[in-house]
């Protein structure tokens, strides 16, 4: 697992639309930090500089002492060779492949041995409780079930980070709540480095060590859940959390 650190991070669409603008934090090693906000506020776009799908045009990131993307230095590691593990949304669940090939694509792509694909695949299905139904289709299974899929396809790898964007905000609330306990102690047991963006507070303080609140691309205030319930930084804090 790795410590992620932001360095002036900036991202700047044309010459004065800024999506995320100085951003500076570092992510402990087996940290679940939450990215908390409103729509529009940058998180996803902050997140998906991490995975390399965005690319930052100020400041520096590093994952330990590796630095994997300087805007001013042009150093820019693609995705594919930042090891980071991402479950979007959407669930982005192949509806062609069952549940075994949908986690094992990743490995395939790397042209892993069959034996070995088969072991790491079954391992990984059995942590996120899918064993039983691996030759399932994304269509038998239900919008929890998807998502474990997808949660499972980031797990295979052994990502050195983990991200997650909104992965909840399509289940209803019981299964919502469910899947944030099974996340967490799955976070815990492996020691995962985990990167989560939600606007959804309850989400935010129940599951995370940090949370960084962000508005407008910029960061409001960084802090344990405790510290940010009871001593909001910003007038902006306070009234996002008493409006929830």
């Amino acid at each position: 697992m790795s410590q992620v650190h932001f360095d002036e991070i900036g991202k700047l669409y044309g010459v004065d639309v800024w999506a995320v603008r100085s951003f500076n934090l570092t992510v402990n090693e087996g940290e679940f930090v939450s990215f908390l906000g409103p729509s529009g506020c940058g998180k996803t776009t902050t997140l998906r500089m991490v995975a390399g799908l965005e690319r930052n045009t100020h400041g520096s990131l590093r994952f330990d002492n590796e630095v994997v993307s300087d805007a001013k230095a042009k150093i820019f590691l693609p995705p594919e060779k930042r090891h980071v593990g991402m479950v979007f949304q959407s669930y982005a669940v192949w509806p062609h492949m069952n549940v075994f090939e949908n986690v094992a694509y990743p490995l395939r792509l790397k042209k892993i041995e069959k034996s070995v694909i088969q072991s790491e695949v079954m391992g990984v299905l059995k942590k996120v409780e899918l064993d039983l139904l691996s030759e399932r289709m994304p269509h038998q299974l239900s919008g929890g079930q998807q998502q474990r899929v997808a949660l499972a396809r980031g797990l295979v790898m052994k990502p050195r980070i983990l991200l997650l964007d909104e992965p909840l905000s399509n289940l209803d609330a019981k299964l919502r709540e469910k899947m944030r306990k099974d996340i967490r102690s799955l976070q815990k047991e492996l020691g995962l480095t985990l990167i989560y963006v939600t606007h959804d507070q309850a989400e935010a303080f129940q599951m995370s060590d940090r949370v960084v609140v962000m508005n407008a691309g910029a960061v409001q205030q960084v802090g344990t859940p405790h510290e940010i319930l009871n001593q909001p930084a910003t007038n902006f804090v306070k009234d996002f959390i008493h409006s929830h």
